[in-house]
């Protein structure tokens, strides 16, 4: 097998409203329209080539896990959050690149990555 790139990841909402004004009004997602009428409520979002699929449930307990979003300039991007009341963390260095985090209305984590 080779991968050829992550095609999507899927994170459990409580409350897809909430998470979809995180995702798209917050963070700039924007939201696909050609998600099947599947029996379950949720969303499907486009995040640069990658999509982000919500699904409605239980969100599990945050033991670490998350998905990472790449920004172009990571200190502008924690400035823009907090100015919009957003709880950030400070970014800090992961090797040669930077991260902080955020919590999305359900509790799961997201990163954003600075790439060096």
């Amino acid at each position: 097998m080779q991968p050829l790139a992550v095609h999507h990841v899927s994170i459990n909402v409580d409350d897809v409203p909430a998470a979809l004004g995180f995702y798209v009004d917050v963070l700039g997602l924007v939201r696909r329209t050609d998600r099947p009428d599947f029996p379950f409520g949720g969303a499907w979002l486009d995040a640069g080539g990658q999509q982000v699929h919500l699904i409605e449930g239980e969100p599990p307990a945050g033991l670490g896990q998350h998905f990472a979003l790449l920004v172009a300039d990571l200190d502008s991007t924690v400035a823009e959050l907090r100015r919009r009341g957003i709880d950030v963390s400070d970014p800090r260095p992961v090797a040669s690149s930077r991260q902080a985090f955020v919590s999305d209305p359900a509790g799961n984590l997201v990163e954003l990555h600075q790439a060096s």
